[in-house]
């Protein structure tokens, strides 16, 4: 990939092919900032993608990059995984959707029953946001509760109350009283969801114990993503998931364990690592093997809030393609082959890849390590250990070295998120692990001697 000077850009900025570049112009005319998703967004535009292959995405110029984005770790067992591809084809000739239930929603979610005795039932719908959604409306049905709380910059879609306080800066991030401060998202979020959100540090867990031992008798819910990517991929800790839980049992809370990403770090899924017995679990990207896909699942008695069978629930759950029958077999042959072995197998992997990092940086003496656990993985640069959301703030400077970074191993054919984190599929073995490995502590070591200050 050549390199070019891009306008409106403070870094270098790669030329990215032809295609791309005329694909770009032409979805600029047709789509507002001329892509469909800011996450996977970056300067001048990102390559676009023609076909992928196991591990590997090729882009309509014909160049082959090992990704690490995996549609952003939905892709367990990376592109067009066989098993998933024909059990998708079996499902689609005979329809590909109905205004009737199928016997694949019946036995994608007596899959998810049998991985974790917490999914005792399940109600599917199309993405990780709607999962959550109605995941709070449950809690909120169940308690007769209206506020909820969630933890300090960590993602759980896009819903206003969870949306609070997701990517504050250090200028507004406290309150008066220096606890994390609710904080909008977006432009126009009214006053009122503000007042109904309470913001917990990642951190910290005594006052992450002090604020819920006074707001608790409001709340309807904590929403908990045990591992969460927006606040550092760092996992959270023993004693902040043992507050939770103690809070969420002593004022009647309910704790929904938000797993959209999460759920891929063990057999029964995240909860379990971290001593959290959820009342309601969100999960969606692996279940459904690359299609839209999300759930809510939960011991019986909290899954009733959404039972119809006797007339209006409590709460309504439901969409013209829940549980579409091309979803379920997807997620059926997916989850098939992530098996306790496939499991442990990607968990070893990630461990090797994050332990090369951490060895090679520190061997290079640059100020960088990488978080994560599983086959999640997230690069960081600067001094000082990552615990959570603050620790993660990239300032002005880092942000742009982190820039650099991803654009660097864009050009050494390897395709990490914008921020640059990744994760690990079924198809890589040691060899792709020892080659992400080598070429980004190559392009960190690199990056870090062009900075203006490297000599300090």
């Amino acid at each position: 990939m050549n390199l070019g000077t891009g306008q409106n850009s403070d870094i270098a900025d790669p030329v990215i092919g032809d295609r791309s570049g005329a694909a770009f112009l032409r979805e600029k005319k047709v789509v507002p900032g001329g892509s469909m998703r800011a996450a996977s967004w970056f300067q001048p535009h990102p390559p676009y993608a023609a076909r992928g292959e196991g591990c590997w995405v090729v882009d309509i110029d014909g160049r082959r990059l090992l990704d690490c984005a995996n549609n952003f770790f939905s892709l367990i067992h990376g592109h067009a995984f066989e098993p998933v591809l024909d059990a998708v084809r079996a499902a689609m000739v005979k329809g590909t959707a109905f205004g009737m239930p199928t016997e694949s929603e019946i036995l994608l979610a007596e899959m998810l029953a049998a991985r974790s005795p917490r999914m005792e039932q399940t109600r599917f719908c199309n993405s990780g946001t709607e999962a959550v959604l109605a995941a709070i409306k449950g809690a909120r049905g169940i308690t007769g509760r209206e506020r909820i709380a969630k933890f300090e910059g960590c993602y759980h879609g896009a819903y206003d109350w969870v949306e609070v306080s997701l990517d504050p800066t250090p200028a507004n991030w406290n309150d008066k009283n220096g606890d994390p401060a609710s904080v909008r998202c977006n432009a126009g979020t009214p006053d009122s969801v503000l007042r109904e959100t309470v913001v917990l540090p990642y951190d910290d867990p005594q006052r992450c114990a002090e604020i819920l031992r006074r707001e608790g008798g409001s709340l309807a819910a904590v929403i908990v993503d045990p591992h969460a990517s927006r606040a550092g991929t760092v996992p959270i800790s023993m004693e902040t998931a043992a507050v939770v839980q103690e809070a969420c049992r002593r004022d009647g809370i309910m704790l929904i364990a938000d797993e959209v990403i999460s759920f891929r770090l063990s057999y029964e899924g995240a909860s379990p690592l971290f001593g959290l017995e959820p009342d309601l679990m969100t999960t969606a990207k692996i279940i459904g093997g690359g299609l839209p896909i999300g759930s809510v699942s939960g011991p019986a008695d909290r899954m009733s809030v959404f039972d119809h069978s006797a007339g209006k629930p409590k709460v309504s759950m439901g969409g013209t393609f829940s549980a579409n029958p091309l979803s379920m077999a997807a997620g059926l042959a997916s989850l098939a082959h992530y098996s306790r072995a496939a499991v442990d197998q990607m968990n070893a992997l990630g461990d090797r890849l994050r332990a090369e990092l951490r060895q090679g940086f520190a061997k290079a003496g640059v100020a960088a390590t990488v978080t994560g656990m599983g086959s999640l993985f997230r690069l960081h640069v600067g001094p000082g250990a990552v615990t959570g959301y603050r620790s993660a703030f990239a300032n002005a400077d880092t942000a742009k070295l982190l820039r650099r970074i991803h654009l660097a191993m864009l050009d050494e054919n390897v395709l990490l998120t914008p921020n640059c984190s990744g994760a690990l599929s079924t198809p890589m073995n040691e060899a792709e692990v020892l080659l992400i490995a080598d070429k980004l502590i190559h392009v960190v070591e690199r990056e870090f001697g062009a900075r203006p200050d490297a000599a300090a």
